[in-house]
């Protein structure tokens, strides 16, 4: 298969007169047809920078970029605006202008010089709405809907533009939850069902992790590049964290924050009401897996009759029953603190 996206020894970053700073140096990857590449490091790292210069945005400070085997700095511009679209992390705010019209403006590499919109940039253009979910929204005004909306409208408008590339700049910045991961699954639809080839940079690696074909790792003087459990399994994604609190459960797929264990507790039940009990005794500080076996106390989750309960038995050999994890976080938190 062609790639196609490539760089050759490409080096990025500003210049300020006499001065250069490169962020990324000498890079050399390939994107194939129909992928979804999630690009993922520290502010600061270069993941803006890296997605502008393979727009066009600011040129390479050496090496080259090549769409379908062309270097990209011999596209004539409305040429390239059919081969690649950009959405940045920016808010739109237009007042007077409805979500029809903003994605309208996708097709602007296709229109005359008056800018008007033929029967088949419309029809283009109520595609690109229906993708995204917004049909219902076409006319209401850009200052009327959510961030989540918003930047569906965004998306709709690459869409619109029919190019084969779309590239976007932290496209989840400033959505809730639920809004990022739809729209990062959107964006992973578009790749299977339009074979749009599809580049995001997040700082979600979580939802980056669950949805994208390949991560893009930029860490100071190293790119990583794989599958998100090739890179899982070669211990990369743990070294991003190695200098912050937050650890990587290779095991569980699951970050946390690096804690000293202020006791251990033998913890024993089945299914869903273990998991989550578990999750809450570490989230207190308690460690379930001691190496050594040196046990504070036990908590035995159980069901009677439809109900759960946590038993807890101390070391002086007496028990106490809980209705509730958080009945029973209530009553170990004095434990940590007298600690």
């Amino acid at each position: 298969m062609k790639p196609i996206i490539e760089t050759s020894l490409l080096s990025v970053g500003y210049r300020n007169g006499t001065q250069t700073r490169e962020i990324i140096s000498e890079l050399n990857v390939s994107v194939n047809r129909g992928e979804l590449i999630g690009i993922i490091g520290q502010n600061g790292i270069g993941k803006s920078t890296l997605l502008r210069t393979l727009t066009q945005l600011q040129p390479p400070l050496k090496g080259n970029v090549l769409i379908d085997g062309k270097d990209i700095a011999h596209f004539p511009k409305n040429e390239f605006a059919r081969k690649v679209s950009f959405v940045s992390t920016e808010i739109i705010r237009l007042n007077h202008c409805t979500v029809r019209e903003l994605v309208a403006f996708g097709r602007y590499p296709y229109t005359n010089w008056f800018g008007k919109l033929t029967q088949e940039d419309e029809l283009a253009v109520s595609e690109a709405i229906g993708m995204v979910g917004m049909n219902n929204l076409a006319h209401r005004h850009i200052n009327e809907i959510s961030d989540g909306e918003r930047q569906r409208a965004m998306i709709a408008r690459s869409l619109a533009q029919d190019t084969d590339i779309i590239v976007l700049d932290e496209p989840t910045a400033f959505l809730d939850m639920p809004n990022k991961f739809e729209v990062v699954h959107l964006l992973c639809e578009l790749t299977r069902k339009k074979q749009k080839t599809i580049l995001f940079s997040s700082h979600d690696l979580n939802i980056a992790m669950k949805e994208a074909d390949r991560l893009w790792l930029i860490m100071p003087d190293t790119f990583l590049d794989g599958a998100p459990e090739d890179l899982v399994l070669q211990h990369s994604i743990s070294k991003i964290f190695e200098q912050t609190r937050l650890k990587f459960d290779s095991r569980k797929g699951e970050f946390s924050i690096r804690r000293k264990p202020v006791g251990y507790c033998q913890l024993t039940g089945k299914g869903t009401p273990l998991i989550w009990t578990k999750k809450a005794l570490e989230r207190i500080g308690f460690d379930t897996e001691s190496e050594t076996g040196d046990y504070a106390f036990d908590i035995d989750v159980i069901e009677i009759s439809h109900s759960l309960f946590w038993d807890l038995k101390l070391p002086n050999g007496s028990g106490l029953r809980f209705a509730s994890i958080y009945e029973l976080t209530t009553f170990l938190k004095p434990t940590i603190t007298s600690k």
